[in-house]
């Protein structure tokens, strides 16, 4: 074969191998709203309509599910590796891992019982990785959050270890800096860490998270002085007994620890953030611009916390061969 030939075969060649990657590029399932248009129409309403019986029925459920959905995603993406049951499973899941110990049953059992109704509609077509993700949603929502669409098309891993967790969830006494080197390392900005922050205004923290700020710290009134003093006493009392009962809890926020608004970001300047990690977001500059503005507007926040789920909730993602749909989400098939 000639010269010229030869290059007109390669060009050919190369021509069809770009063909194929774009065909194979086309292919590749993206995500969605529209995702269960036809495999299974009604999803939204089923999974909305079981959160929200089971909101009525364990109002701590809401605060949870946005705790699980987080953990879930800053664990090798929003795959539902973080629903595996220690009881149904051979290896140690991440669940089971001592950061997530903490994790409310009421969270598990609402996405649990959202795949049952869905397996009973559409049988083996809705993933829990799509389910959890709507659950989040729908529950900001019903504590008067801002709604907004959620993409679809997630698929659920296939495998759970507790060892792919440590140093992916950030610790409650991380610096405002460290935190954002995390949440950079899933690709989300400063701006957008501060925002997804905000889902601090409800649930609680068990006092064992916090109790190195009040007992036996390095100041004049052994309570860390970024706390506001009367708020740091009242902790102190509330928090007494926390080695006996681990149990012990506060609300993270306690000005209106049951509506979903912008009371969190107001607490901070106050000294009346639970966590340290809290308190670390007032005392660094690049990020107390953000603290100030959703104080300031509730809007923004809204805006940016919504805007803030969405980049959460694409956070390597598994589509298509990628993972699997899981007939139960507690268990890997």
């Amino acid at each position: 074969m000639g010269t010229l030939p030869r290059r007109r075969a390669l060009f050919s060649l190369a021509l069809l191998l770009l063909a194929a990657a774009a065909s194979g590029a086309a292919a590749a399932p993206r995500l969605s709203p529209n995702y269960y248009r036809r495999s299974c129409p009604r999803v939204e309403r089923i999974v909305s309509d079981v959160i929200a019986a089971k909101q009525r029925a364990n109002p701590s459920t809401a605060a949870g599910t946005l705790r699980l959905f987080f953990h879930d995603c800053f664990v090798n993406g929003c795959d539902a590796s973080v629903l595996i049951s220690p009881l149904s499973s051979d290896a140690t899941p991440e669940r089971a891992a001592d950061i997530n110990l903490s994790l409310p049953g009421d969270a598990f059992d609402a996405v649990d019982r959202a795949k049952v109704a869905l397996e009973a509609a559409c049988p083996g077509v809705v993933s829990c990785a799509d389910i959890l993700a709507l659950a989040a949603r729908d529950l900001v929502g019903i504590l008067g959050g801002p709604r907004f669409p959620v993409a679809l098309g997630r698929r659920d891993s296939a495998r759970s270890d507790a060892r792919d967790v440590e140093g992916n969830l950030p610790r409650t006494n991380m610096s405002a800096r460290a935190m954002a080197r995390l949440f950079a390392s899933k690709g989300l900005s400063p701006r957008e860490m501060v925002a997804l922050a905000g889902a601090h205004t409800v649930g609680f923290s068990h006092c064992a998270e916090f109790a190195h700020r009040l007992y036996n710290y390095r100041s004049a009134d052994g309570y860390d002085p970024r706390l506001n003093p009367e708020f740091a006493r009242a902790l102190q009392r509330s928090c007494a007994g926390y080695r006996g009962d681990p149990t012990v809890s506060i609300f993270n926020d306690v000005v209106t620890p049951r509506d979903f608004d912008e009371a969190y970001y107001k607490n901070l300047p106050r000294g009346l953030g639970l966590l340290a990690s809290d308190a670390a977001l007032w005392e660094y500059p690049p990020t107390r611009v953000f603290v100030q503005r959703y104080a300031d507007n509730r809007t923004a926040f809204f805006e940016d916390f919504a805007a803030g789920m969405q980049r959460l909730g694409a956070v390597g993602v598994k589509t298509g061969r990628q993972g699997v749909v899981r007939r139960r989400c507690d268990a890997l098939d």
